[in-house]
């Protein structure tokens, strides 16, 4: 044959069969992981006037947001504007980690210093992964604390399910979100930051160091009234975007995750954006979302001055020797007022008068009331100075705000009186509140010992550190895993559904699903769309029906003169 031996064919054949084989194989391996690496599809349609739900499928899943993340990082960046936190021209700190992000990217350098501006144009526009993370870890400190609070502020906005790791939405263990979510999230940059919208929009925008195009221009030039919002993409996500759009006095938001391509993902959004005009009244009376409730704590650090008591002289002829001693009270706490420390302070002076020397009998009959000696008791180491208490024995003076108890002063088992320390050491005299030591008034006249102050301890140290949190209870401390399969078909129970026929392809099963589903949306009620991989095509399957539901829907599509049939358990 052709000069060829019968051993040269055989051998010609192997390779040919060999070549054949690998070349297969090669394609399989290729084909599979993309396969697997398939998003499952969801999809939220709402009227941005009143937030009502007017499409969803798959609304609730947990899936990957990719960069549909920078909504919330531009949400914070505009809040700490408003909040005078920062300012436009306030110039961040780029990190070695921000630099390193892969792209997309505004490309900034290790050290460079850039202005916030510039950082909010590449992040919305370009959807510049480097700029939210400098955002990040210059509004917050570090990336994972800037994470923290876009989730806290996310449940402040009632997004339930959402949880982030990350400034710019690269694929992360725990990162997710609903279509739902960045639905409501979209519409909240609408309403709460209106003078900061219009970024959005922009086809290209000055990002300080080079001039950015947008990552959404095809859909914003191709689609009639649309101003926004955002696109995103990463293998595990597929093709996602959040858009709005306004004709007449109709607003319509809407989000998709898992489109197949940037085509498709559009093509699927101008549906829905279409569909949701469509279904949403001309006239409607307008519902602006509510302020998100947050809760701020912040530590105060106090500073308690102790001035230390030096005692006097004592007069040499006079001895307290009749001088009772008072009853012991233990645990017994008063309150000092005005009104007792100025007659606390007229005893003290009437007993000053000059006196002839006393004999060794003599006894003090005006001495004030005692006070605990000074190195014993709960409080020994904190005393009170003199010209503190004289502000305090003055006709003006008040409790402090906020503290209205006023108690007749009442003795502790102390020990003899002493004289009231010298100097001015004490920051502020404070009423103390019931159930706190107080402060004693004791007698001018020299004694022989010096006089310690009972007061309550400095108050415990407050965290410096706000924290952002919403008055909603929190569902759960640690985050879930992300979904990445679609819901299943047997949800409550209910096992009969449609079926639309046999497709040529996965794409011409979802369409013919996605089309059906908002023309009956009220038919198929909470019906689930699946598209089943057979040996003969792509089926497209309604699921998760009771038999009634399934026989009225059938009806209905039947109606439209569409293949329709009922798939029983």
């Amino acid at each position: 044959m052709n000069g060829l031996s019968e051993a040269e064919e055989t051998g010609t054949v192997s390779r040919i069969a060999r070549n054949v084989r690998l070349g297969l194989m090669i394609l399989f391996a290729w084909a599979l992981p993309m396969a697997v690496a398939a998003a499952p599809f969801a999809a939220f349609v709402m009227d941005a006037r009143t937030g009502q739900e007017i499409y969803a499928q798959n609304a609730d899943t947990r899936l990957h947001p990719a960069s549909l993340t920078k909504m919330m990082t531009l949400y914070m960046a505009f809040n700490a504007i408003e909040r005078g936190q920062v300012r436009l021209d306030s110039k961040f700190l780029v990190s070695s980690h921000a630099a390193a992000q892969p792209p997309s990217r505004l490309g900034l350098k290790p050290g460079q210093r850039i202005e916030l501006r510039y950082l909010i144009r590449a992040a919305a526009v370009k959807s510049a992964n480097d700029a939210a993370t400098v955002i990040g870890e210059g509004l917050a400190g570090s990336e994972a604390k800037f994470a923290a609070q876009m989730t806290q502020m996310a449940r402040a906005l009632g997004m339930r399910n959402t949880n982030f790791r990350n400034a710019n939405g690269l694929t992360a263990e725990g990162h997710y979100s609903t279509a739902r979510d960045m639905t409501v999230l979209g519409r909240r940059l609408f309403y709460d930051f209106p003078q900061y919208y219009s970024i959005f929009s922009r086809r290209s925008a000055d990002a300080g160091i080079a001039t950015v195009a947008s990552t959404n221009k095809r859909f914003l030039d191709n689609y009639e009234g649309a101003d926004g919002i955002k696109t995103g993409y990463t293998r595990a996500a597929g093709f996602n975007l959040t858009a709005s759009a306004k004709r007449g006095s109709k607003r319509i938001i809407a989000t998709v995750l898992g489109g197949t391509s940037t085509a498709h993902r559009n093509q699927v959004m101008a549906q829905l954006l279409d569909a949701g005009f469509g279904k949403a009244p001309t006239r409607v009376r307008e519902v602006k979302p509510a302020p998100p409730q947050l809760v701020a704590e912040k530590k105060v650090r106090r500073t308690v001055q102790v001035a230390r008591a030096e005692p006097r002289q004592a007069v040499a002829n006079v001895q307290l020797s009749s001088s009772d001693r008072p009853v012991a009270r233990a645990s017994t706490v008063a309150v000092v007022t005005p009104a007792a420390i100025s007659a606390a302070v007229s005893r003290a002076q009437a007993s000053a008068a000059p006196a002839p020397a006393a004999s060794s009998g003599s006894t003090l009959t005006a001495s004030a009331r005692p006070t605990r000696k000074p190195g014993t008791g709960q409080f020994a180491n904190v005393t009170v100075d003199s010209e503190l208490l004289a502000r305090a024995a003055r006709p003006e003076a008040r409790p402090e705000e906020g503290d209205t108890s006023e108690k007749p002063a009442e003795p502790l088992n102390a020990a003899r009186p002493t004289p009231a320390p010298r100097g001015d050491q004490s920051a502020s005299l404070s009423t103390p509140a019931a159930g706190s030591p107080s402060l004693f008034v004791q007698s001018t006249q020299p004694q022989p010992e010096s006089m310690a102050l009972l007061t309550a301890p400095p108050p415990a140290q407050r965290s410096e550190t706000i924290i952002l949190a919403s008055l909603e209870p929190e569902e759960e401390t640690a985050p879930q895993a992300t979904e990445i399969v679609a819901r299943g078909s047997g949800s409550g129970g209910k096992s009969w559904g449609v079926s639309l026929g046999l497709f040529r392809s996965q794409h011409e099963a979802e369409q013919m699903l996605l089309k059906t589903a908002l023309q009956e949306s009220s038919a198929l009620g909470s019906a689930l769309s699946r598209v089943a991989n057979t040996k003969r095509g792509f089926e497209a399957n309604f699921v998760g029906m009771n038999r009634e539901t399934a026989e009225l829907a059938c009806g209905r599509i039947s109606a439209r003169h569409q293949n329709c049939r009922i798939i029983g358990p």
